[in-house]
């Protein structure tokens, strides 16, 4: 996964910087700069939109005592959208038009989880170990309070004694 992180982060670079030429070239600078422009505009605007429209289901889904998990899924997709539509770039901009679609974002939910889990494996320690058996017992530390003067149970007797009458 490392791996797979690392030649994201050096090869699309790279593939910005060839698509970006590839694209002046044909357009023109003016036309290639104003169509970046245009869709981190158009990020942001789609961002805080939906990005409100999630926010009133998540609300809607802790009122009816629900964890809104799906929402979360939305929010993050939404987030992560909205940071590659700002960063300049025809690929960056085609996924993260891509995140705002809810088809695509369903898409993701279904295969992410398998994918993921394909590709890693877990490991708890002592998940198939039997708990055990709750004796009544509570194994703890100490210390004396009472400045050193002890005290036998005849004197705690006379105490209780001394508490009845």
């Amino acid at each position: 996964m490392g791996l797979l992180i690392l030649l994201i982060f050096i090869c699309l670079p790279i593939l910005e910087i060839t698509v970006l030429i590839d694209v002046g070239e044909r357009i023109g600078l003016f036309n290639t700069l104003s169509i970046v422009i245009l869709t981190a505009i158009a990020g942001t605007t789609l961002l805080r939109w939906q990005g409100l429209s999630v926010l009133a289901r998540a609300q809607e889904s802790l009122r009816e005592n629900r964890l809104p998990m799906e929402e979360v899924f939305d929010g993050l997709c939404l987030v992560f959208a909205g940071v590659l539509l700002l960063t300049p770039g025809f690929v960056t901009d085609t996924i993260g038009l891509l995140l705002f679609l809810p088809p695509f974002r369903f898409i993701l939910k279904f295969f992410g989880p398998r994918f993921i889990d394909k590709r890693s494996s877990t490991n708890i320690s002592g998940a198939n170990k039997a708990r055990p058996v709750d004796t009544g017992i509570i194994d703890g530390d100490f210390q004396d309070i009472t400045g050193g003067q002890k005290t036998s149970n005849d004197e705690f007797d006379k105490i209780d004694h001394k508490d009845r009458h």
